[in-house]
């Protein structure tokens, strides 16, 4: 922007809260996009030029109007803590923060509405005394918000049983903003909500959503070790299969990986492979009597996410690459999804292909009512001609990736978004593209 520019819009939003500071909003630029290396090169020196932080949908309506009217880019920011550079914006401009709209609209039997900014934690806790909680969390559930992880996750812990959000009936409906001069709201029921899915907030400002909810177990958290990974992810499928046993989390992760994990370390032998699970309490009995002594319980307590512990999940999910890139930052990771009529076959493949430069880590999820695995695994990184060598190898053996070292809707995680018409649904909200641009590389605005 020209100080100009920036002057005609810090009076157009008047009192709404604003930070020009360059320090404090480049910092507020970025997520975690450092976990690729490819991704901390080509991100590292982005930032928005100003922070606004609204209080209401009302003043979002301002905010898009006042965008709109000076051509001004707008990227949506919420908890940070996406790992593709959702929020990271490329063409400077503002930078939205809708942490203030934290608001539980209403609470239902088996359903919440909720203003996007809400944090997944606190979600969970005013449902809590109604029995119910979120169907599914990413691993950064204590910090990301319903809206972040809409717009920028896929699915996480609770996918094990209920799928990814791309799922019919996993996002109930979505209210969002457009960004134009004189902004409409619409509210996307049903399959019409996926438009906003992993779009990466380019589809519409988000400002509330009804999600879904699951009865809230107490849930145990269960270590498993076992001498060989092979059998860890072996028990991993036959748990996932097991539709009697209530679980949230099925994760196997093979040695070494565990012995990066801090505070779990003592439950992780030397040279073992090991299993994660969340299993709720009732099922506990069943969960044993299924590993039937294969393995070797070494951790057995009730999941606390209080302040000052660290719960099982944060060493799931992408939580499983954080924990090794605290001691060793010359890793970085890929994301996998395994044929489910093949699985442990491609399991194997897969390992004996790349023995000590891809280190295994799967999540057993439901995908399109089939179990199978998304696989996280832990890269040896050399340089970006090796890692996309690995990446067509997996691929030409019937492993699909969903590429986590590039920051466009199109050539990342095709796999994990549903069929919905994200790009035509753009043109209808964003036809100036002042929405995060960059992110959608296929979207021409109009009059360009």
């Amino acid at each position: 922007m020209s100080p100009d520019t920036l002057g005609r819009l810090l009076a157009d939003l008047d009192d709404i809260p604003t930070i020009t500071d360059a320090r404090i909003v480049r910092r507020r630029s970025r997520d975690f996009f450092w976990y690729s290396p490819i991704l901390n090169e080509l991100l590292s020196d982005k930032s928005a030029e100003i922070l606004v932080s609204p209080r209401n949908e009302a003043e979002i309506i301002r905010i898009a109007a006042a965008c709109t009217r000076h051509r001004v880019p707008l990227t949506v920011r919420a908890g940070g803590t996406g790992n593709y550079g959702q929020a990271v914006p490329l063409r400077g401009g503002g930078l939205l923060d809708i942490t203030a709209l934290d608001r539980i609209e209403w609470v239902r039997p088996g359903a919440i509405r909720v203003a996007a900014g809400a944090k997944l934690n606190l979600i969970d806790a005013e449902l809590a005394p109604h029995g119910f909680e979120l169907r599914m969390h990413p691993s950064t559930k204590r910090t990301a918000t319903i809206g972040g992880f809409v717009a920028g996750g896929s699915g996480g812990i609770g996918s094990v049983t209920y799928g990814g959000l791309r799922e019919p009936g996993n996002i109930l409906a979505a209210r969002v903003v457009t960004i134009e001069e004189e902004p409409r709201i619409i509210e996307l029921r049903g399959d019409a909500a996926q438009k906003i899915n992993r779009a990466y907030g380019t589809t519409g400002i988000i400002t509330a959503l009804e999600m879904p909810l699951a009865p809230a177990w107490t849930w145990i958290d269960i270590v498993v070790a076992f001498d060989d990974f092979a059998e860890a992810a072996a028990f991993g499928q036959e748990a996932a299969l097991a539709d009697g046993v209530v679980k949230k989390l099925i994760s196997a992760v093979a040695a070494p990986l565990p012995t990066y994990f801090g505070a779990l370390r003592p439950h992780c032998p030397d040279g073992k492979s090991i299993v994660m699970a969340m299993v709720a309490e009732p099922s506990l009995e069943s969960f044993k009597a299924l590993l039937n002594g294969r393995g070797s319980i070494t951790r057995e307590t009730p999941t606390d996410d209080g302040p000052g512990q660290v719960p099982l999940y944060e060493y799931s999910w992408n939580h499983t690459t954080l924990q090794v890139l605290k001691a060793d930052r010359s890793v970085t990771y890929l994301q996998s999804l395994y044929p489910p009529d093949r699985l442990l076959e491609k399991v194997a493949e897969i390992r004996q292909l790349f023995p000590d430069e891809v280190l295994p880590h799967l999540e057993f999820i439901r995908f399109g009512g089939r179990v199978t695995c998304s696989g996280l695994p832990v890269v040896r990184y050399r340089d970006p001609e090796r890692l996309n060598e690995i990446i067509r190898m997996h691929e030409a053996r019937g492993v699909s990736i969903a590429n986590p070292h590039v920051f466009t809707i199109e050539d990342g995680s095709r796999y994990k978004r549903a069929d919905a018409d994200q790009f035509g649904f753009k043109r209808e909200v964003d036809p100036l593209g002042l929405l995060n641009p960059g992110k959608m590389r296929s979207f021409v605005p109009d009059g360009a």
